[in-house]
């Protein structure tokens, strides 16, 4: 569904991604984990388009290296950026409304649709963004995420900030939202075990370099992994 090719990102002379590949078919759930600086977010942005890069994207084999960031979404493809940025002077329906301004004429039904998901988000509709606790945003997040009904989500850091049960929590929906909504999910984590339980397959980021890539049961075996990332 997604495959990546040579992907360089560049911020002045710092190579914040250094040509990697990686590719995630339809229905898999895929993680890329890595330290605080590996490249992961930068990574996820050159998907995107939001920063500069070279190299190749493509998504349901059509290529979308120079297309607009709102004609990617159209296309099927939405984020859960990092630290969550919901509107926090926005009620959580209005941050909803907004998810679906692609996809307005199903609004109604979304956003029902969103509430039966997240059954703590009806009940503070109507409340602001910002009263909401770390968890309800990040529900929010991907809910928003979630209206403009992506074929393909990609989450960057979402259980930065919450508590253990909260992230618990969080990865049981994007599970849910695999297996029964049919989602492909892309999540970039520095949260390696918790990724890594949920995942099908990952891969591993250094220095903005892909150094390792395997199923995900065989990367938590990984003496080298649990010395890194796991505290093994």
């Amino acid at each position: 569904m997604l495959r990546v090719k040579d992907l360089k990102v560049k911020y002045g002379v710092i190579e914040a991604v250094r040509g990697i590949d990686f590719e995630v078919k339809a229905g898999e759930i895929v993680t890329i984990i890595g330290a605080n600086g590996a490249g992961k977010t930068s990574t996820l942005n050159a998907i995107f388009n939001v920063v500069k890069k070279e190299g190749y994207v493509e998504f349901v084999e059509a290529d979308i290296s120079k297309i607009p960031t709102h004609l990617i979404v159209k296309r099927g493809l939405a984020l859960v950026p990092e630290g969550r940025k919901i509107f926090i002077n926005l009620t959580v329906e209005e941050n909803l409304r907004i998810g679906a301004y692609l996809n307005d004429e199903n609004y109604e039904r979304l956003r029902d649709e969103m509430y039966e998901l997240f059954p703590r988000l009806k009940d503070k509709k109507d409340n602001y963004g910002g009263s909401l606790s770390g968890g309800e945003q990040q529900m929010l997040a991907i809910a928003r995420a979630l209206m403009s009904e992506p074929k393909m989500l990609v989450l960057d850091e979402p259980s930065l900030g919450l508590a253990p049960k909260i992230v618990k929590d969080v990865f049981q929906i994007l599970v849910n939202l695999n297996k029964e909504k049919d989602v492909t999910i892309l999540l970039v984590e520095q949260n390696a075990g918790a990724a890594l339980r949920i995942a099908n397959r990952g891969y591993v980021m250094e220095n903005g370099s892909i150094v390792l890539e395997d199923d995900a049961k065989a990367l938590l075996q990984s003496e080298e992994i649990k010395k890194k990332y796991l505290g093994g």
